[in-house]
Protein backbone atom coordinates (compact mmCIF):
# COMPACT_ATOMS: atom_id res chain seq x y z
CA UNK A 1 0.00 0.00 0.00
CA UNK A 2 1.11 3.28 -0.92
CA UNK A 3 0.24 6.21 1.60
CA UNK A 4 0.82 10.02 -0.18
CA UNK A 5 0.70 12.91 2.11
CA UNK A 6 -0.35 16.22 0.29
CA UNK A 7 1.46 18.79 2.25
CA UNK A 8 1.41 22.54 2.44
CA UNK A 9 1.94 24.57 5.08
CA UNK A 10 0.46 27.04 3.05
CA UNK A 11 -3.12 27.67 2.97
CA UNK A 12 -4.43 28.47 -0.61
CA UNK A 13 -2.43 26.20 -2.54
CA UNK A 14 -5.19 23.64 -3.60
CA UNK A 15 -4.11 20.89 -1.64
CA UNK A 16 -7.43 19.61 -0.85
CA UNK A 17 -8.67 20.12 -4.32
CA UNK A 18 -5.35 17.71 -5.32
CA UNK A 19 -6.25 15.18 -2.87
CA UNK A 20 -9.67 14.60 -3.40
CA UNK A 21 -8.88 14.58 -7.28
CA UNK A 22 -5.98 12.75 -7.19
CA UNK A 23 -7.69 10.09 -4.85
CA UNK A 24 -10.72 10.06 -7.39
CA UNK A 25 -8.57 9.61 -10.63
CA UNK A 26 -6.53 6.75 -8.79
CA UNK A 27 -10.11 5.02 -7.89
CA UNK A 28 -10.85 5.42 -11.84
CA UNK A 29 -7.41 3.89 -12.88
CA UNK A 30 -8.66 0.68 -11.16
CA UNK A 31 -6.65 1.06 -7.97
CA UNK A 32 -8.20 0.65 -4.56
CA UNK A 33 -8.43 4.23 -2.74
CA UNK A 34 -9.19 5.73 0.50
CA UNK A 35 -8.99 9.22 1.28
CA UNK A 36 -8.01 10.36 4.41
CA UNK A 37 -8.77 13.92 5.53
CA UNK A 38 -7.43 15.42 8.98
CA UNK A 39 -7.65 18.46 8.23
CA UNK A 40 -10.23 19.72 11.17
CA UNK A 41 -12.04 21.83 8.76
CA UNK A 42 -13.09 18.63 6.62
CA UNK A 43 -13.15 20.16 3.29
CA UNK A 44 -12.55 16.62 1.64
CA UNK A 45 -16.52 15.62 2.61
CA UNK A 46 -17.78 18.95 2.05
CA UNK A 47 -15.60 18.06 -1.68
CA UNK A 48 -17.63 15.10 -2.07
CA UNK A 49 -21.08 16.08 -0.95
CA UNK A 50 -20.57 14.13 2.13
CA UNK A 51 -23.60 15.53 4.45
CA UNK A 52 -21.62 16.74 7.40
CA UNK A 53 -24.47 16.47 9.74
CA UNK A 54 -24.26 12.64 9.17
CA UNK A 55 -20.86 12.02 10.43
CA UNK A 56 -21.27 10.54 13.32
CA UNK A 57 -17.64 9.53 13.44
CA UNK A 58 -14.17 10.76 12.48
CA UNK A 59 -10.80 9.83 11.82
CA UNK A 60 -10.50 11.63 14.58
CA UNK A 61 -12.20 8.43 16.47
CA UNK A 62 -9.84 6.09 15.12
CA UNK A 63 -7.06 8.23 16.08
CA UNK A 64 -7.92 8.79 19.70
CA UNK A 65 -8.98 4.96 19.94
CA UNK A 66 -6.11 3.73 18.95
CA UNK A 67 -4.19 5.29 21.92
CA UNK A 68 -6.95 5.32 24.70
CA UNK A 69 -7.94 1.58 24.35
CA UNK A 70 -10.98 2.12 23.02
CA UNK A 71 -10.16 1.43 19.30
CA UNK A 72 -12.56 2.14 16.81
CA UNK A 73 -12.13 0.39 13.09
CA UNK A 74 -11.69 2.83 9.68
CA UNK A 75 -14.20 0.14 8.20
CA UNK A 76 -16.81 1.95 10.93
CA UNK A 77 -16.36 5.32 9.62
CA UNK A 78 -15.75 5.26 5.91
CA UNK A 79 -17.85 6.73 3.38
CA UNK A 80 -18.35 5.16 -0.13
CA UNK A 81 -17.90 7.41 -2.74
CA UNK A 82 -17.46 5.35 -5.74
CA UNK A 83 -16.04 2.21 -7.18
CA UNK A 84 -12.98 1.81 -5.46
CA UNK A 85 -12.40 5.23 -3.79
CA UNK A 86 -13.66 5.39 0.15
CA UNK A 87 -13.23 8.66 2.95
CA UNK A 88 -12.31 8.39 6.02
CA UNK A 89 -13.84 12.08 7.33
CA UNK A 90 -12.30 14.67 9.23
CA UNK A 91 -14.59 16.74 12.36
CA UNK A 92 -13.96 19.55 14.50
CA UNK A 93 -12.67 17.43 17.15
CA UNK A 94 -9.37 17.24 15.15
CA UNK A 95 -8.59 20.97 16.07
CA UNK A 96 -7.94 19.33 19.78
CA UNK A 97 -6.42 16.54 18.83
CA UNK A 98 -2.67 17.37 19.90
CA UNK A 99 -4.32 18.95 23.50
CA UNK A 100 -6.09 14.84 23.68
CA UNK A 101 -3.16 13.11 23.46
CA UNK A 102 -0.56 15.49 25.10
CA UNK A 103 2.09 13.19 27.02
CA UNK A 104 0.68 10.08 25.42
CA UNK A 105 3.70 7.75 24.08
CA UNK A 106 4.29 7.21 20.67
CA UNK A 107 1.32 9.47 19.79
CA UNK A 108 3.19 10.47 16.84
CA UNK A 109 2.36 7.02 14.92
CA UNK A 110 -1.72 6.79 15.34
CA UNK A 111 -2.39 7.30 11.67
CA UNK A 112 0.55 4.94 11.02
CA UNK A 113 -0.98 2.07 13.29
CA UNK A 114 -4.67 2.83 11.90
CA UNK A 115 -3.57 2.68 8.52
CA UNK A 116 -1.57 -0.69 9.31
CA UNK A 117 -4.94 -2.33 9.72
CA UNK A 118 -6.01 -2.19 6.65
CA UNK A 119 -2.38 -1.88 4.32
CA UNK A 120 -3.91 -5.10 2.46
CA UNK A 121 -7.30 -3.49 1.39
CA UNK A 122 -6.11 -0.53 -0.79
CA UNK A 123 -3.44 -0.10 -3.56
CA UNK A 124 -3.25 4.15 -2.65
CA UNK A 125 -4.19 5.95 0.46
CA UNK A 126 -4.18 9.91 0.09
CA UNK A 127 -3.94 12.28 2.93
CA UNK A 128 -5.06 15.46 3.10
CA UNK A 129 -3.19 17.61 5.45
CA UNK A 130 -4.02 20.47 7.58
CA UNK A 131 -2.33 24.22 6.14
CA UNK A 132 -0.28 23.98 9.91
CA UNK A 133 2.63 21.78 10.98
CA UNK A 134 1.79 19.97 13.85
CA UNK A 135 0.82 16.79 15.69
CA UNK A 136 -1.70 16.24 12.65
CA UNK A 137 0.75 16.74 9.90
CA UNK A 138 3.48 14.87 11.40
CA UNK A 139 1.25 11.67 11.63
CA UNK A 140 0.35 11.45 8.05
CA UNK A 141 4.59 12.37 7.53
CA UNK A 142 5.03 9.03 9.30
CA UNK A 143 2.58 7.07 7.74
CA UNK A 144 3.46 8.07 4.31
CA UNK A 145 5.74 6.68 1.95
CA UNK A 146 5.59 9.45 -0.30
CA UNK A 147 4.72 13.25 0.24
CA UNK A 148 3.44 15.50 -2.48
CA UNK A 149 3.44 19.53 -1.67
CA UNK A 150 1.61 21.46 -4.12
CA UNK A 151 3.30 24.37 -5.30
CA UNK A 152 0.73 27.53 -6.70
CA UNK A 153 2.86 29.45 -9.35
CA UNK A 154 2.60 32.50 -7.67
CA UNK A 155 6.28 34.57 -6.15
CA UNK A 156 4.72 33.90 -2.41
CA UNK A 157 3.59 30.50 -2.89
CA UNK A 158 7.22 29.79 -4.02
CA UNK A 159 8.22 31.57 -1.08
CA UNK A 160 6.03 28.94 1.15
CA UNK A 161 7.43 26.21 -0.53
CA UNK A 162 11.21 27.20 0.96
CA UNK A 163 9.56 27.33 4.21
CA UNK A 164 7.51 23.65 3.70
CA UNK A 165 11.26 22.04 2.54
CA UNK A 166 13.15 23.21 5.32
CA UNK A 167 10.29 22.16 7.85
CA UNK A 168 10.52 18.69 6.00
CA UNK A 169 13.74 18.91 6.52
CA UNK A 170 13.63 19.08 9.96
CA UNK A 171 10.71 16.50 10.60
CA UNK A 172 12.59 13.97 8.61
CA UNK A 173 15.17 13.61 11.11
CA UNK A 174 12.63 12.36 13.70
CA UNK A 175 10.95 9.84 10.89
CA UNK A 176 12.63 6.39 10.47
CA UNK A 177 11.70 5.21 7.11
CA UNK A 178 11.93 6.98 3.63
CA UNK A 179 10.03 9.53 1.87
CA UNK A 180 9.39 10.19 -1.16
CA UNK A 181 9.10 14.37 -1.75
CA UNK A 182 7.91 15.45 -4.75
CA UNK A 183 6.69 19.23 -5.58
CA UNK A 184 3.70 19.57 -7.67
CA UNK A 185 3.01 22.89 -9.73
CA UNK A 186 -0.64 23.65 -9.58
CA UNK A 187 -3.29 26.62 -10.52
CA UNK A 188 -0.79 27.23 -13.55
CA UNK A 189 -1.52 30.11 -15.61
CA UNK A 190 -0.44 30.18 -19.10
CA UNK A 191 -1.59 33.73 -19.33
CA UNK A 192 0.28 35.49 -16.50
CA UNK A 193 3.92 36.28 -17.11
CA UNK A 194 5.10 35.06 -13.41
CA UNK A 195 3.45 31.84 -13.90
CA UNK A 196 5.40 31.03 -16.96
CA UNK A 197 8.67 32.42 -15.33
CA UNK A 198 8.53 30.31 -12.12
CA UNK A 199 7.50 27.38 -13.92
CA UNK A 200 10.67 27.62 -15.98
CA UNK A 201 12.43 27.94 -13.25
CA UNK A 202 11.00 25.44 -11.15
CA UNK A 203 11.46 22.98 -13.73
CA UNK A 204 14.93 24.23 -14.23
CA UNK A 205 16.02 24.20 -10.15
CA UNK A 206 13.98 20.92 -9.16
CA UNK A 207 14.68 18.55 -12.17
CA UNK A 208 13.97 14.94 -11.05
CA UNK A 209 12.05 16.37 -8.41
CA UNK A 210 9.16 17.40 -9.53
CA UNK A 211 5.80 15.92 -10.99
CA UNK A 212 6.11 16.42 -15.02
CA UNK A 213 2.09 16.84 -14.78
CA UNK A 214 1.11 20.65 -14.30
CA UNK A 215 -2.47 21.12 -12.78
CA UNK A 216 -3.55 24.25 -14.96
CA UNK A 217 -5.45 26.36 -13.54
CA UNK A 218 -9.58 25.66 -14.56
CA UNK A 219 -12.63 27.03 -13.47
CA UNK A 220 -14.26 23.80 -14.10
CA UNK A 221 -12.60 22.07 -11.16
CA UNK A 222 -13.85 25.11 -9.05
CA UNK A 223 -17.55 24.16 -10.57
CA UNK A 224 -17.20 20.67 -9.43
CA UNK A 225 -16.05 21.25 -6.03
CA UNK A 226 -18.90 23.52 -5.06
CA UNK A 227 -21.12 20.70 -6.59
CA UNK A 228 -19.46 18.35 -4.22
CA UNK A 229 -18.02 15.79 -6.78
CA UNK A 230 -14.64 15.11 -8.58
CA UNK A 231 -13.75 16.65 -11.69
CA UNK A 232 -13.71 12.87 -13.46
CA UNK A 233 -17.19 13.06 -12.67
CA UNK A 234 -17.82 16.07 -12.91
CA UNK A 235 -16.63 16.99 -16.68
CA UNK A 236 -14.27 14.19 -18.06
CA UNK A 237 -13.78 16.10 -20.82
CA UNK A 238 -12.20 19.14 -19.25
CA UNK A 239 -8.83 20.13 -18.54
CA UNK A 240 -8.91 19.61 -15.44
CA UNK A 241 -9.37 16.57 -15.30
CA UNK A 242 -7.00 15.64 -17.91
CA UNK A 243 -4.67 17.15 -15.85
CA UNK A 244 -5.66 14.91 -12.93
CA UNK A 245 -5.66 11.63 -15.25
CA UNK A 246 -2.02 12.34 -16.20
CA UNK A 247 -0.79 13.26 -12.74
CA UNK A 248 -1.97 9.82 -11.23
CA UNK A 249 -0.54 7.70 -14.19
CA UNK A 250 2.66 9.49 -13.42
CA UNK A 251 2.50 8.47 -9.80
CA UNK A 252 1.64 4.90 -10.58
CA UNK A 253 4.10 4.69 -13.17
CA UNK A 254 6.34 5.56 -10.75
CA UNK A 255 8.36 3.23 -8.00
CA UNK A 256 9.23 5.72 -5.72
CA UNK A 257 8.90 2.96 -3.06
CA UNK A 258 12.43 2.60 -1.77
CA UNK A 259 12.30 -0.81 0.50
CA UNK A 260 14.06 -0.67 4.23
CA UNK A 261 17.30 -2.39 3.77
CA UNK A 262 16.88 -5.98 5.17
CA UNK A 263 19.81 -8.48 6.29
CA UNK A 264 19.58 -12.01 5.47
CA UNK A 265 17.45 -13.92 8.25
CA UNK A 266 19.90 -16.99 8.97
CA UNK A 267 22.67 -14.29 9.04
CA UNK A 268 20.31 -12.14 11.64
CA UNK A 269 19.82 -15.59 13.89
CA UNK A 270 23.49 -15.78 14.03
CA UNK A 271 24.85 -12.59 15.49
CA UNK A 272 24.04 -11.93 18.93
CA UNK A 273 20.94 -9.41 20.15
CA UNK A 274 22.85 -6.31 20.89
CA UNK A 275 24.80 -6.66 17.37
CA UNK A 276 21.68 -7.06 15.64
CA UNK A 277 20.47 -3.97 17.56
CA UNK A 278 23.43 -1.97 16.61
CA UNK A 279 22.71 -3.05 12.77
CA UNK A 280 19.18 -1.45 12.87
CA UNK A 281 20.37 1.47 14.70
CA UNK A 282 22.94 2.13 11.87
CA UNK A 283 20.44 1.06 8.72
CA UNK A 284 17.61 3.38 10.66
CA UNK A 285 20.64 6.31 11.13
CA UNK A 286 21.60 5.89 6.82
CA UNK A 287 17.83 5.91 5.83
CA UNK A 288 17.20 9.06 8.12
CA UNK A 289 20.69 10.55 6.53
CA UNK A 290 19.40 9.98 2.64
CA UNK A 291 15.73 11.86 3.68
CA UNK A 292 17.51 14.18 5.01
CA UNK A 293 20.38 14.79 2.52
CA UNK A 294 16.66 14.72 -0.46
CA UNK A 295 15.06 17.26 1.36
CA UNK A 296 17.95 19.54 2.08
CA UNK A 297 19.06 19.62 -1.29
CA UNK A 298 15.62 20.64 -2.78
CA UNK A 299 14.89 22.95 -0.06
CA UNK A 300 18.23 24.24 -1.39
CA UNK A 301 16.95 24.52 -4.78
CA UNK A 302 14.60 26.30 -3.50
CA UNK A 303 16.03 29.09 -1.57
CA UNK A 304 18.41 29.38 -4.67
CA UNK A 305 15.38 29.90 -6.98
CA UNK A 306 13.86 32.23 -4.76
CA UNK A 307 17.09 34.19 -4.17
CA UNK A 308 17.77 33.87 -8.06
CA UNK A 309 14.15 35.33 -8.92
CA UNK A 310 14.97 38.43 -6.39
CA UNK A 311 18.17 39.19 -7.94
CA UNK A 312 16.62 38.97 -11.23
CA UNK A 313 14.38 42.10 -10.81
CA UNK A 314 16.16 44.47 -13.00
CA UNK A 315 17.62 47.57 -10.81
CA UNK A 316 17.91 49.87 -13.77
CA UNK A 317 15.88 48.71 -17.57
CA UNK A 318 18.62 50.09 -19.57
CA UNK A 319 21.19 47.35 -17.65
CA UNK A 320 18.83 44.09 -17.32
CA UNK A 321 16.14 42.58 -19.11
CA UNK A 322 13.27 41.48 -17.35
CA UNK A 323 12.86 37.70 -17.14
CA UNK A 324 9.68 37.42 -19.31
CA UNK A 325 11.85 39.34 -22.00
CA UNK A 326 14.76 36.61 -21.48
CA UNK A 327 11.81 33.83 -21.86
CA UNK A 328 10.84 35.06 -25.18
CA UNK A 329 14.19 35.21 -26.34
CA UNK A 330 14.59 31.34 -25.57
CA UNK A 331 11.64 29.75 -25.71
CA UNK A 332 7.90 29.86 -27.37
CA UNK A 333 7.48 30.43 -31.39
CA UNK A 334 8.68 33.28 -33.06
CA UNK A 335 9.18 34.70 -36.87
CA UNK A 336 12.12 35.23 -38.08
CA UNK A 337 13.37 35.96 -41.62
CA UNK A 338 12.14 33.88 -43.86
CA UNK A 339 11.09 31.20 -41.47
CA UNK A 340 9.31 30.53 -37.92
CA UNK A 341 11.57 29.18 -35.26
CA UNK A 342 9.84 26.48 -32.36
CA UNK A 343 11.48 26.71 -29.36
CA UNK A 344 10.26 24.73 -26.51
CA UNK A 345 11.68 22.57 -23.10
CA UNK A 346 11.49 19.34 -22.67
CA UNK A 347 14.34 17.79 -20.30
CA UNK A 348 12.49 14.64 -19.40
CA UNK A 349 11.24 14.10 -23.07
CA UNK A 350 12.67 11.59 -25.81
CA UNK A 351 10.90 12.97 -28.74
CA UNK A 352 9.31 15.98 -29.37
CA UNK A 353 7.06 16.53 -32.51
CA UNK A 354 5.33 19.25 -33.53
CA UNK A 355 1.54 18.39 -35.88
CA UNK A 356 -0.51 21.30 -37.26
CA UNK A 357 -2.79 22.45 -40.20
CA UNK A 358 0.74 23.54 -42.14
CA UNK A 359 1.77 19.32 -41.82
CA UNK A 360 -2.30 18.17 -41.91
CA UNK A 361 -1.77 17.38 -38.59
CA UNK A 362 1.18 14.44 -39.12
CA UNK A 363 3.72 14.58 -36.47
CA UNK A 364 6.50 12.61 -37.67
CA UNK A 365 6.53 15.18 -40.61
CA UNK A 366 7.63 17.61 -38.45
CA UNK A 367 10.42 16.53 -35.23
CA UNK A 368 11.99 19.05 -33.40
CA UNK A 369 15.87 18.56 -32.72
CA UNK A 370 17.15 18.63 -29.45
CA UNK A 371 20.05 20.66 -27.86
CA UNK A 372 21.00 21.23 -24.53
CA UNK A 373 19.16 21.21 -21.43
CA UNK A 374 16.44 19.85 -22.26
CA UNK A 375 15.89 22.48 -24.74
CA UNK A 376 14.09 21.27 -28.21
CA UNK A 377 14.18 23.29 -31.66
CA UNK A 378 12.87 23.70 -35.31
CA UNK A 379 12.62 26.36 -37.83
CA UNK A 380 10.49 25.80 -40.16
CA UNK A 381 9.18 27.61 -43.73
CA UNK A 382 5.24 28.85 -43.91
CA UNK A 383 3.38 30.81 -45.72
CA UNK A 384 1.86 33.64 -43.92
CA UNK A 385 -1.91 33.09 -42.21
CA UNK A 386 -3.16 31.73 -39.12
CA UNK A 387 -2.22 28.24 -38.42
CA UNK A 388 -3.29 25.84 -35.25
CA UNK A 389 -1.01 23.63 -33.96
CA UNK A 390 -0.42 21.09 -31.03
CA UNK A 391 2.93 19.62 -29.50
CA UNK A 392 3.86 15.67 -29.54
CA UNK A 393 5.97 14.85 -26.87
CA UNK A 394 6.30 11.16 -26.50
CA UNK A 395 3.68 10.29 -27.76
CA UNK A 396 1.16 12.77 -25.97
CA UNK A 397 -0.49 15.94 -27.70
CA UNK A 398 -0.52 18.92 -25.61
CA UNK A 399 -0.37 22.69 -25.64
CA UNK A 400 2.80 24.69 -26.45
CA UNK A 401 3.18 25.68 -22.83
CA UNK A 402 5.21 28.75 -23.88
CA UNK A 403 2.73 29.87 -26.17
CA UNK A 404 -0.36 31.71 -24.60
CA UNK A 405 -2.43 32.49 -27.81
CA UNK A 406 -5.25 28.84 -28.03
CA UNK A 407 -8.45 28.16 -28.69
CA UNK A 408 -10.43 25.49 -27.91
CA UNK A 409 -10.54 22.41 -30.54
CA UNK A 410 -13.51 20.07 -31.19
CA UNK A 411 -12.22 17.43 -28.82
CA UNK A 412 -12.67 20.09 -25.76
CA UNK A 413 -8.94 20.15 -25.76
CA UNK A 414 -6.75 23.78 -26.22
CA UNK A 415 -4.31 24.32 -30.08
CA UNK A 416 -1.85 26.68 -30.11
CA UNK A 417 -2.32 29.35 -32.09
CA UNK A 418 0.61 31.33 -34.54
CA UNK A 419 -0.02 33.90 -37.11
CA UNK A 420 2.74 34.34 -39.67
CA UNK A 421 2.86 37.81 -41.28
Amino acid sequence: MRTIAVVNQKGGCGKTTVSINLASTLAAEGKRTLLVDVDPQGHCAVGLAVPEEQIEQSIYDCLVGSRRGEPVKLTEILWEISDNFELAPASIDLAAFEQQLSGTVDRENCLKDVLAAVSKDYDYVVVDCPPAVGLLTFNAIRAATDVVVPVETGYFSLHGLSKQLDTLSVLCKQCSQHINVMVLASMYDIRTKMGREILVELRKNFSGKMFWTVVNFNTRLKEAASLGQPICEYDPASRGHKDFQSLAQELIASDTQIEPKQRPIIQARQEPVAIQSSIRAKERKEVIEALDDNLESISSSAQELLAGLKSGQPKAKSKQKDIDSKLNDFYGVRQFEGSVRFVTLYPRAKTVQIAGDFNNWQPQQTIMQPGKDGKWELALELAPGKYRYRMVVDGQWQRDPYNESVEMNPFGEYNSVLEVK
